[in-house]
């Protein structure tokens, strides 16, 4: 058995994770550390069955590109994505230059307006980006698709309560996205909510995580936070895993 550590080793052991480097949206670093259950549906499979037809597709918020780069075996001639972040543009362009994919810079919000011509693509992807639904209705070809699996903005909200705060975006729920669909002219073809549990077996991990998606509790930092930090430690300690409620919603929607 390993002798246990005091606070003070945690602590350090804290600051290395707090300081390890994240890029585009690979979360390798934490192995079966942070464990997510799955949803019923599979948003891998359904892209591959969409884009085994489409000519022209979109990714949007594409991050490093590393999801995009799942479906290479079935890229069409023309592919295209967009992202925000200036570290994760430079990374994914990198990726996805080399194998004809043009990517964009273009900020993932509700209000966006995307650098595209109307009637643009028959395919449009987006795994947990925000969208401009007025937006993807022009650049949609008639009949093309729009396909996405979205964070509900209540997703861990028993997590940000855990350091007293609540994320950014609570409103962002399936009837949000369903009121705006009632505002363009798009078919729905799909939507389901799902609520299930994510579970970090260290805090070290908790922390990493935290570091990488920081509007979960914001302005995150190991000094900031550390009473909360320890709190969860304890816990941790007499449940042997920390575990909170994360929720889904997958949407597919069509241009007459």
């Amino acid at each position: 058995m390993q002798p246990l550590l005091t606070d003070k080793q945690r602590i350090e052991e804290w600051h290395r994770e707090e300081a390890c480097p994240f890029a585009g949206w690979d979360f390798s670093h934490l192995a079966d550390r942070w464990i997510e259950e799955s949803p019923p549906w599979s948003y891998e499979t359904m892209v591959r069955q969409a884009m085994a037809s489409a000519q022209f597709v979109l990714d949007l918020g594409t991050g490093g590109g590393e999801r995009l780069l799942e479906y290479r075996d079935l890229f069409p001639e023309h592919v295209a994505a967009t992202e925000g972040y200036a570290p994760n543009l430079l990374l994914a362009r990198e990726r996805l230059d080399p194998l004809g994919v043009e990517v964009h810079e273009s900020q993932s919000s509700l209000t966006e307006v995307l650098p595209f011509e109307d009637r643009s693509f028959d395919l449009v992807i987006d795994r947990h980006t925000g969208f401009n639904l007025s937006e993807i209705e022009r650049v949609l070809t008639p009949g093309g698709t729009f396909l996405t699996q979205q964070v509900d903005g209540n997703n861990l909200s028993d997590l940000s309560a855990a350091f007293d705060c609540q994320q950014p975006w609570t409103f962002f729920t399936l009837d949000f996205c369903l009121q705006a669909l009632a505002e363009t002219h798009l078919t729905l073809e799909l939507a389901q909510q799902w609520q299930g549990k994510t579970t970090f077996t260290d805090v070290g991990a908790l922390v990493y995580y935290l570091k990488a998606v920081p509007w979960t509790v914001e302005g995150f930092s190991i000094d900031r936070h550390l009473p909360y930090l320890l709190k969860l430690q304890r816990r941790i300690e007499q449940e042997g895993a920390l575990t909170f409620t994360q929720k889904l919603m997958i949407l597919q929607m069509e241009k007459p």
